[in-house]
């Protein structure tokens, strides 16, 4: 594949609270600045939308000593794009390359049943492009389906937020499901691996990874199916 004149849409969550318990949450900015550095750094174009448009709100557990993390957000250019995301109803899918979700706990309560999100992962994934996500990203897909009908990530091999990461964190109980347990009772193959491994699982036009420690891999892995390496 190799569509270096279309853009990736990154999106990121709304939900700026976990669920019912007013802990705030919100995407996880090394998620988007890791596998953004890679992309950007090979020419490739990126467009940021979110669930309701506007200002994403940020996960505030985060690390601004990050090199990446601390470049990007003394990016004028990117914190501009950040608080202006298209909202995802209003994009065409079919001007972009790849969609790719990022994550934060936050994606958890609005990302699985969102229709426009199914719309474009549906629309971009059979028009040849690349379906993409990472950590609490993959909520997105648990519900996505193609139009014949079948789950997207039915028989796929996928790496997510681990049931055992989510209880390192201690977040078994906030959560509205357990991620990797959700995908493969949709059929998808989760590949455990230690918790904050670096995992990437690329399966044909599907790319995912388990957590912020894989975000850049992701990134690298993303960049590569797109100029058709």
């Amino acid at each position: 594949m190799n569509t270096p004149n279309k853009p990736v849409l990154f999106v990121v969550t709304s939900q700026d609270v976990k669920g019912d318990t007013g802990i705030p949450t919100g995407f996880n900015l090394a998620e988007v600045t890791h596998p953004l550095e890679k992309l950007q750094q090979a020419g490739i174009e990126v467009e940021f939308a979110s669930i309701k448009g506007g200002a994403a709100p940020l996960d505030g557990l985060e690390d601004m000593n990050d090199p990446v993390n601390k470049h990007y957000w003394a990016d004028e250019n990117f914190r501009h794009a950040i608080a202006n995301t298209l909202r995802i109803d209003d994009i065409d899918p079919g001007r972009y390359a790849a969609i790719f979700f990022a994550g934060g706990h936050g994606t958890m309560w609005d990302f699985p049943d969102n229709a426009a999100a199914q719309k474009a992962i549906r629309e971009i994934y059979e028009a040849g492009g690349i379906v993409s996500a990472v950590c609490h990203g993959p909520a997105a897909l648990v519900n996505a389906r193609l139009s014949d009908g079948s789950l997207l990530v039915a028989g796929k091999n996928v790496a997510a937020f681990t049931d055992a990461e989510e209880e390192e964190v201690q977040s078994t109980d906030v959560v509205p499901f357990l991620l990797a347990s959700t995908l493969n009772e949709r059929g998808a193959h989760h590949q455990d691996s230690p918790n904050w491994s670096d995992k990437v699982v690329a399966d044909g036009r599907l790319i995912t990874g388990q957590n912020p420690q894989s975000a850049a891999s992701l990134g690298e892995v993303l960049r590569d199916a797109l100029n058709g390496r």
